[in-house]
């Protein structure tokens, strides 16, 4: 029996004979030698196959193979004589199946095409890297997490509460009552704070804005932070360090995937330079110099984002948003009421928002005046206001959308990309 291995480990086994599972993405054959290249999951490589040393029959079924058939090989793991790769020259094998015709070619599709086909394409390389690099991203956050002692907490998906406004929400019958699919966490999590001091969620959101953006899903996943006794100060040097350390991570661990993304890394090396902080009515006067129309309590718009992200080579915390384009629950600037204390944090190269946070108004009145100027109803938010009356603290947290950074750090055209399966207005299928 030889070991089973990956093939990420091959450069561990040079000279040895093992065995390894996997899928052929490719093949081609001249005379009396094939090349399959295959993939495991682990990452791929090259398995040769010789008439002159395999048996007859072995090699008269290896031309039976075809695309995405799967099959377990075994063979002498040699290095490539001038790349950095390792291959297999290929002793035995056997097809766990043959596959069918692929559906997916050599040939350019078309974006739809490939969308109906995304139970598939997720098998191609880029989707590879692309999924690769997500993970890394994940497994960051839980990590940057919990070396700050932040402490994970759930939050439902089905609520009869909106975060911000029920325009944007998906109505779900739930016996003889109307409730939501969550879009954020966050409200629930601020429950948490008074137990645990700093708390996250991470997890599927779902927003029903009838957005064609590139920026845009329906369901997206998204990672919630709340953190006691912080300003927000404070609250931007933590989603600083946070994004840091995810880039680090990715350019520690996902470089192969970054060279299959043909992704420039200098603008993520850049990302251990500070961040750029400016006021949202800085931010207007710039957009303004660049040829913007946006109004001067105007929120920022896609192209605006776009169009400033792009004068700078570093993620920008706009801070002290209008009150009037913010949510309810954001605590207000004392020296200037109009203006609320949060930031968005928008990427470098016209990437745009991947953060929104903000110091949460911590007094019961107050906020209960808030919730009254937009439009929601009390007794809906009682329990939200009820944890301003038993040991309130100043707290403040933030969010931040998972495949809008996928899409940054990839280097990606369409957040579509970015997960799994997309959903969109257009799209729910596969």
């Amino acid at each position: 029996m030889t070991e089973t291995v990956l093939i990420k480990n091959l450069k561990d086994f040079v000279g040895q004979t093992v065995t390894l599972n996997g899928w052929v993405y490719n093949f081609r054959s001249s005379g009396k030698i094939a090349f399959w290249q295959i993939r495991d999951g682990s990452g791929f490589c090259q398995a040769i196959l010789s008439a002159d040393e395999l048996a007859s029959e072995l090699w008269d079924k290896a031309q039976q193979v075809a695309i995405e058939s799967s099959v377990q090989i075994s063979g002498k793991i040699t290095k490539h004589p001038k790349k950095e790769e390792y291959e297999v020259q290929v002793s035995d094998f056997d097809f766990y199946q043959i596959a069918e015709e692929y559906p997916i070619g050599k040939k350019d599709h078309g974006i739809d095409f490939l969308l109906d086909q995304r139970h598939l394409w997720l098998r191609s390389t880029r989707q590879w890297a692309i999924m690769r690099i997500r993970d890394t991203l994940i497994h960051a956050t839980y990590d940057f997490m919990r070396e700050r002692n932040v402490t994970k907490i759930d939050s439902p998906i089905i609520t009869a509460n909106a975060g911000e406004n029920t325009t944007d929400l998906f109505k779900v019958k739930y016996f003889d009552e109307t409730t939501y699919l969550s879009q954020t966490g966050q409200l629930y999590i601020e429950a948490a704070i008074a137990a645990h001091g700093r708390v996250f969620d991470f997890g599927p959101t779902f927003r029903a804005e009838k957005s064609k953006t590139r920026r845009h899903l329906t369901e997206f996943w998204m990672m919630d932070a709340e953190l006691a006794f912080i300003g927000l100060e404070e609250n931007l040097d933590f989603q600083e360090d946070l994004i840091r350390f995810m880039v680090q991570e990715v350019l520690k661990k996902n470089i192969k995937e970054l060279e299959i993304l043909e992704r420039d890394i200098a603008p993520l090396k850049n990302i251990e330079k500070p961040f750029y902080r400016i006021t949202h009515a800085e931010a207007v006067a710039k957009l303004k110099s660049l040829g913007s129309d946006i109004g001067e309590r105007d929120d920022l718009g896609g192209d605006d984002e776009t169009l400033l992200t792009k004068e700078f080579d570093n993620p920008i915390f706009i801070t002290h948003y209008p009150a009037e384009v913010k949510a309810f629950y954001m605590k207000r600037d004392a020296s200037d009421e109009t203006r609320v204390l949060g930031a968005d944090l928008l990427a470098p190269e016209g990437y745009g928002e991947i953060i929104g946070g903000s110091q949460r108004e911590d007094d019961y009145e107050t906020l209960k005046k808030r919730i009254e100027e937009y439009g929601l109803k009390v007794k809906d938010y009682q329990w939200y206001l009820d944890l301003r009356k038993y040991g309130s603290v100043p707290h403040g947290g933030f969010g931040f959308g998972l495949e809008r950074i996928v899409t940054w750090i990839c280097g990606l055209e369409h957040v579509r990309e970015a997960i799994p399966f997309p959903r969109t207005i257009y799209r729910i299928t596969p």
